[in-house]
C-alpha cells in the first residue's frame, strides 16, 4: 500500500508552540475567575479529557440534499480512507477515538484488515448502524413501502436478516451496540394502518433483539418526518420509549437533535428518558427548521448546553443505569467535513464543560424558592463563560492541537488528499 499523507505529531507540537503563551495567559485568567466560585479548573480539564464522542464514518464524506450533491475534493472513496480522515480528526481534538460504521455503505469482506487499520490509527468501533431505508444493488425485495414494518413478510424477513448480519459484523470488529433507524411510514392518509404497522415493526424488532448479545445495547432512533411525510412508524420519543420498554433492558432510545418538531423541548425529553432509564445516547447535530443535520452548536448552542445540563445533573446525581453514548451525525454540504466534525466535537466538549460549572446548590435553592430569574441567571452564568482555554489545555495535554482548525488548514491535508484520491462519481455520505 503506497504511503499516504498524514499530519505528523511533531507538526502539531510545533504549531502549538506559537500559541502556548496565549493559552497560558487565558488559562490563568479563567482559573482565577473560576476559583472565586470554588471551581477547580484542573478538575474540568480532566473531565474534558475523558469525554468521548464517536465520529460517523459517513460524516467525513460530502452529504447532499434532495436536489443535489456537490462532491468535495479529496473525499474518501471507501472505508479505509474514511478511517484516515477519522484518525486526523481525533489527532487534532483527541476526543473522537471511536468510529461508527454504517452497513452496507462500509461493508468490507476482510474484517481483520479493517480492525488492523483501526488499531493502526488508534481507533475503535462504536455502534454499528443498519440500513433498511434504501435499496442496494442486487437486493431481492424493495424497501420503497417499508422494511421492518412492511406488509410483506418476506420483505420484513430480509430487513431482519440484514440487522442480524450487522450484529455479526459488529461482534467481529468490537462494536457493542446496534442502531436501528427505519424510514418506514406513509405519505398519504389511509396508505397504512398505524396500529398494524407498529405491531409488525415490534415483531421484527423482537427477532433482532433476540440476536443482540447480552453485553450489547440496541438503540432505537426516532424521526419526526422524512421520508414518511404524513406518518412515520417511529415518529417521536414516546413511541421510541414504548418500543424500547416492550423489547427489554438492552433496548434504549437514541436522541437525534434534528429529528424533532420545531421548538420541541429536547432537554425535557432527555430528562424524561434519563428518569425512565431508557436514554441510550445521542446523534449530535443542529437544526433550524427540522432534520437539518447542521454542525452541532451552530444554530442553538444554548439548547445544546441545556441538554448537557440535564446530562451532567444525572451524572452528578449518580442516576442508576446512566451511561449514554455520544456520536456525531451530520451532513456537510458546503464545508470541509473534517473541519465541521472537528468544530462540532469542540462544541460538544464546550457544552459539557460549561454544564459542569453550573452552581447547582444555587440553582436548586432558586428552584425551591420559585425564583425563576436567579435560576435562569445561574444557568446563563455558566453558559456565557468562555471555557475555550480548558478545552485547548485538554487537547494539548493529550497531544492534540490548541487550535485544531488552524493546524489542519496549515498542514495542507485537504489538498494532499485531493491529489491522492481522484474524484469519483456516485460517492455518497448519506443522510441519517
Amino acid at each position: 500500500m503506497p504511503a499516504t499523507f498524514e499530519i505528523k505529531q511533531d507538526y502539531v507540537a510545533e504549531q502549538n508552540k506559537a500559541k502556548s503563551d496565549w493559552l497560558a495567559q487565558d488559562f490563568d485568567y479563567l482559573s482565577r475567575k473560576l476559583r472565586r466560585g470554588n471551581v477547580d479548573i484542573e478538575s474540568l480539564v480532566e473531565k474534558a479529557r475523558k469525554l468521548k464522542v464517536a465520529v460517523p464514518s459517513w460524516g467525513v464524506g460530502t452529504g447532499g440534499t434532495r436536489f443535489a450533491r456537490f462532491p468535495g475534493a479529496g473525499e474518501p472513496r471507501g472505508i479505509f480512507e474514511k478511517l484516515e480522515d477519522c484518525s486526523t480528526i481525533n489527532q487534532l481534538v483527541r476526543t473522537t477515538s471511536a468510529v461508527s460504521l454504517h452497513i452496507p455503505w462500509d461493508k468490507e469482506d476482510d474484517l481483520s484488515s479493517l480492525v488492523a487499520a483501526a488499531r493502526r490509527y488508534g481507533l475503535e468501533f462504536d455502534a454499528i448502524n443498519s440500513n433498511t431505508f434504501q435499496d442496494q444493488p442486487g437486493q431481492e425485495r424493495s424497501y420503497k413501502f417499508g422494511s421492518l414494518s412492511h406488509e410483506d413478510v418476506a420483505t420484513r424477513k430480509q430487513a431482519i436478516e440484514h440487522n442480524i448480519d450487522c450484529i455479526e459484523i459488529g461482534k467481529t470488529i468490537g462494536s457493542k451496540a446496534l442502531t436501528v433507524w427505519v424510514g418506514d411510514g406513509s405519505n398519504f392518509a389511509g396508505q397504512s394502518n398505524f396500529r398494524l404497522a407498529l405491531e409488525r415493526y415490534l415483531d421484527s424488532m423482537r427477532e433482532i433483539y433476540a440476536a443482540v448479545p447480552g453485553d450489547w445495547k440496541l438503540y432505537i432512533e426516532h424521526k419526526f418526518f422524512e421520508p414518511a411525510f404524513y406518518a412515520s412508524v417511529i415518529n417521536d420519543w414516546g413511541t421510541s420509549y414504548i418500543c424500547a420498554k416492550e423489547l427489554g433492558s438492552k433496548a434504549l432510545c437514541l436522541v437525534d437533535l434534528g429529528h424533532h418538531a420545531p421548538n420541541v423541548n429536547i432537554e425535557q425529553i432527555v430528562s424524561r428518558l434519563i428518569q425512565f432509564k431508557k436514554l441510550g445516547g445521542f446523534h449530535f447535530n443542529d437544526s433550524k427548521y427540522g432534520d437539518d443535520d447542521l454542525d452541532a452548536g451552530s444554530v442553538k448552542p444554548f439548547q445544546l448546553f441545556l441538554i448537557f445540563n440535564e446530562l451532567v445533573d444525572a451524572e452528578l446525581s449518580k442516576v442508576e443505569g446512566f451511561d449514554p453514548s455520544y456520536m456525531l451525525d451530520q451532513s456537510h454540504n458546503v464545508t470541509d467535513p473534517i473541519e465541521s466534525l472537528v468544530t462540532s466535537s469542540m462544541e460538544i466538549s464546550r457544552a459539557f464543560v460549561q454544564a459542569h460549572i453550573v452552581d447547582r446548590t444555587k440553582l436548586r435553592e432558586a428552584q425551591m424558592a420559585g425564583d425563576a430569574i436567579t435560576a435562569l441567571a445561574t444557568l446563563k452564568e455558566a453558559f456565557t463563560t468562555d471555557v475555550s482555554p480548558i478545552l485547548a489545555a485538554a487537547r494539548e495535554r493529550d497531544g492534540g492541537a490548541i487550535d485544531p482548525i488552524a493546524v489542519y488548514r496549515a498542514s495542507g491535508y485537504r489538498a494532499e488528499k485531493a491529489r491522492e484520491r481522484p474524484a469519483q462519481k456516485g460517492i455518497s455520505a448519506g443522510i441519517v
